[in-house]
């Protein structure tokens, strides 16, 4: 993504995380880089930092019983609905 706006990977970050020290023109080349590419940010690599995961566990006991099955689409449905 640097290389593709012509940046440094600290001025990726910078724009990625709103710093106000970004020029204009440097912050649109790099959010058009960000569009053409299809970034996306990694919550999982992000969580170190922001101590967050944002990630639900769900412990079934039994896989083949169709409530439980259920139960975990309702679950999975749902928490993608709110993303």
């Amino acid at each position: 993504m640097a290389s593709r706006a012509g940046v440094s990977v600290a001025t990726v970050s910078r724009v990625l995380n709103d710093h106000p020290s970004v020029r204009p023109d440097t912050r649109t080349r790099v959010l058009a880089a960000v569009t053409e590419l299809g970034y996306r940010p990694n919550a999982v690599a992000r969580s170190p930092r922001t101590d967050q995961t944002r990630t639900l566990g769900l412990v079934i006991s039994d896989v083949l019983n169709p409530f439980f099955t259920e139960l975990a689409r309702s679950v999975e449905a749902m928490v993608f609905v709110d993303r």
